[in-house]
Formats: structure tokens, sequence, C-alpha cells
């Protein structure tokens, strides 16, 4: 029954977002994480990207799983997602040049990333491929989620904007206009390391806490085991 339950789509989506988070959690696919997320927009744009590969990919090898030979997996997992990465290429320099042109190299190394590469061959490999197909979703999600709110404080404290839209009006030094001075240092390299640790951190922080008061941060509903004395009315059908 375990299984069952651990196979559900509802638990593969909150295994992606919370449970296993690529970024905070598992710390993969840093090279895009540090690399494209100068702002918001390309955050969603590199998340989303990764979440259609992730989820065909993992649909693919999970429908091929018992075709493809043990000693040439890999190779054929790599396959399977350059496929996709090419049809992704292709639709976003058609449709959306602006943002092909924002993300650039980072596109054809999804063949490479080790989120989908892992995946692949953690659980899609080796599972049907319904909860193969969510998994995949579900961890793009959580990628796009992770990478959306480091660009989001990036360009905030850099540049003064959020999603291209100035929102803290900025100095004019020839007027003599007081405003907020850009702290350039975060839209470069250096700002992807700073904001990547302290949302880690937070993170680590909330999840700490919460473990603290019994509490998993995954599940609303739980309680800690501490049934008799719980005073959620959610739980109160549990108690003995």
């Amino acid at each position: 029954m375990s299984d069952l339950i651990k196979n559900t789509p509802k638990e593969r989506l909150v295994n992606g977002i919370l449970k296993e988070n690529p970024t905070f959690v598992l710390m993969l696919g840093m090279c895009p994480t540090l690399a494209v997320t100068t702002s918001a927009i390309n955050g969603i744009g590199m998340g989303l990207t990764t979440t259609v590969v992730l989820a065909a990919s993992n649909l693919l090898i999970s429908m091929l799983r018992n075709f493809i030979p043990d000693r040439v997996r890999m190779p054929a997992f790599i396959v399977v997602v350059a496929s996709f990465v090419t049809i992704v290429q292709m639709l976003l320099e058609g449709f959306i040049p602006s943002l092909y042109s924002a993300l650039g190299i980072y596109i054809p190394l999804i063949v490479v990333n080790c989120i989908i590469l892992g995946r692949a061959e953690a659980y899609a490999s080796k599972n049907p491929p319904i909860p193969s197909l969510f998994d995949g979703i579900g961890m793009g999600l959580g990628f796009t989620l992770s990478i959306t709110c480091i660009g989001l404080v990036r360009e905030l404290i850099g540049a003064g904007q959020i999603f291209g839209f100035q929102i803290l009006p900025l100095a004019d030094s020839a007027s003599g206009k007081m405003g907020y001075e850009p702290i350039t240092i975060f839209i470069l390299a250096p700002g992807a390391f700073f904001v990547l640790a302290f949302l880690s951190a937070l993170q680590n922080r909330f999840k700490l806490g919460a473990a603290k008061r019994g509490i998993d941060p995954s599940n609303p509903d739980s309680c800690g085991g501490a049934c008799a004395s719980c005073g959620n009315s959610m739980c109160k059908g549990k108690r003995g």
C-alpha cells in the first residue's frame, strides 16, 4: 500500500516541489540555476523549458524501460532527452526568440542536466508511465519555482525591477533626485551564490523549526504523532 501512495500523482508533485526540491534540497542543476537567474522571467523560461523536457523524457523512458538494455541505458536516456531538447529549442527559436536569445547555450545544455538524467535513472526507468510523468512535472515545477525565486531576488536587488518592471525608483545624479542605488553584484555571478545560500538557509530554518514542533512541512495534515494533544481540528477524526 505504501508504494501505491508514494506513486500517486499528488505525492509525486509534492515530492518534487517540497520534499526533494532539485535546487534547495538536492542541489542539482546548479549550472543553469546560477547562470540564467539574472531576472525572474529568465528563471521562469528556463524552468518551464526544463519541465517540458523532464516530463516528456520521463514518460517516454518509462514506456521504453522494459525494452532498453541495461548496458546501454544511459546513452539511450541521453538520446531521448536530446530529442526533446532539440524540439523545444526549435520551438523557442521560432515562437519566443527573445527568450531563446536570453537563455542561449543553456538550452542545449539541458541534455546533460543532472536533474533530468537523475530522474530518468532513479525513477522513470523503474516505475510506470503515469507516476513517472507526474514525477517529471513535480520536479520541473520545483525547479521552476526555485530559480524564479532566485531570479526575482537578484533582479529586485540588482536592478530594482521585477519581471522587467521598475519597482524601486532609481536615483538620478544629474538632477539630484534621490532613489534606489542598484547593487549590481547581485546580477553578476557572485550574486547568484549569495541569493542561493540565503534562500537555502531560509528554507532550512523553516524546516528545522517545523521539525522541532513535530510538523512535516510537506504534509499540512501532520501532527507529529501527538494526536492526543493535537489542537488541529483536521486530526479529530484520527484520535483514538
